[in-house]
């Protein structure tokens, strides 16, 4: 099985909105005490470890989010495996502000790195969409996209980041049913207000 973190590389793009996928399978290695290599041949950052007591790859792609696809893909074929070998962790604008909605399938929803992904495997993978919200006060969509968060929106992005872990760990452990029941849950008041 391949999780992928969907995020651009490099300093500038560190606590951003668009990625909030790296900043979960930073954790997820994090937990399992294990550092990302790089793999040139793959364009990404790759680490193997039992997740969910599951031997799993965890992978940044080292291209740019709009072509994240091409390392996913070059993975998948490499070893073999079809898309339903693969979760996604991506950031999604639609949701609000820290919440987490796992699907099984679906198109892009308008999001250039999961429309890569979709070009490259096809449809048949799990994603774990993370709420960015849409914020008019931080200009158009590139612009709040590739712009911090904000001090006072940080603690509700790091307790999503900590959620979307625990969720995709009970996807591998579980299964993709009992994580949609338990993860699929709207933004609490306590949240919204806070966001």
């Amino acid at each position: 099985m391949l999780i992928a973190g969907l995020g651009n590389p490099g300093a500038r793009y560190e606590g951003t909105p668009h990625n909030v996928g790296f900043a979960v399978v930073d954790e997820l290695a994090l937990r399992v005490g294990e550092t990302f290599r790089s793999h040139s041949a793959m364009r990404s950052w790759l680490l193997d470890a039992t997740i969910g007591g599951c031997r799993v790859t965890v992978m940044k792609p080292a291209t740019y989010m709009n072509v994240s696809g091409e390392a996913i893909g070059s993975w998948l074929r490499y070893y073999k495996k079809d898309a339903q070998s693969l979760i996604v962790v991506v950031d999604d604008a639609d949701l609000p502000l820290g919440q987490i909605r796992i699907r099984a399938r679906g198109g892009s929803g308008g999001h250039n790195g999961l429309r890569s992904v979709i070009q490259h495997v096809g449809e048949q993978f799990t994603r774990v969409r993370l709420g960015i919200g849409r914020d008019a006060r931080r200009g158009d969509m590139i612009s709040h996209v590739l712009r911090p968060f904000s001090k006072e929106d940080q603690a509700v992005v790091a307790d999503m980041v900590l959620r979307a872990a625990d969720a995709v760990t009970m996807t591998v452990q579980e299964g993709i049913e009992r994580a949609m029941n338990c993860y699929n849950q709207a933004v609490s008041q306590e949240q919204e207000m806070e966001s």
